[in-house]
């Protein structure tokens, strides 16, 4: 299974997002969506399900309807979407959890700690600062992670 990992939209969602988009058979939003309709096109776009996550400026009242963490079971394994790495308030590894998947900083990460993975995808909203506009794509059950810069 391919699941396409995103974060930090902000409002803006690339042409060049929408056409990976027929690639996913699963989408990932981490958070700062941004505009309600960007996660409607995701939807509406997407072969696959899509499970987004609030992040601190989804504060309008369609946004802020979504949750703020998700556990997801996606080809085999167990994914704990949420936006601000801060905010994990519990041990992946003790709760059998094989990724963590965050936002927040726009800067993409991977890393592994305990057996479990932790992702950061980038941000493929409005480019900030220095950093890439970017996304990942996510193999499972294999745990790898193809970065993707825009």
């Amino acid at each position: 299974m391919r699941a396409l990992v995103l974060s930090d939209t902000h409002g803006l969602l690339r042409p060049e997002v929408l056409a990976l988009l027929p690639q996913a058979e699963l989408v990932i939003h981490a958070g700062d969506v941004g505009k309600p309709e960007v996660l409607s096109a995701l939807q509406q776009a997407a072969t696959g399900p899509v499970h987004a996550v609030r992040g601190n400026v989804d504060t309008s009242s369609s946004l802020s309807d979504l949750p703020a963490t998700e556990l997801i079971e996606a080809g085999g394994r167990f994914l704990y979407l949420l936006h601000r790495l801060d905010d994990l308030d519990l041990s992946p590894q003790a709760a059998g959890i094989d990724a963590v998947i965050f936002g927040h900083t726009h800067r993409p990460e991977q890393r592994r700690e305990g057996g479990v993975l932790y992702l950061n995808p980038g941000s493929v909203g409005p480019r900030r600062f220095s950093l890439p506009v970017a996304c990942a794509w996510l193999d499972l059950p294999s745990l790898d992670v193809t970065p993707v810069h825009l």
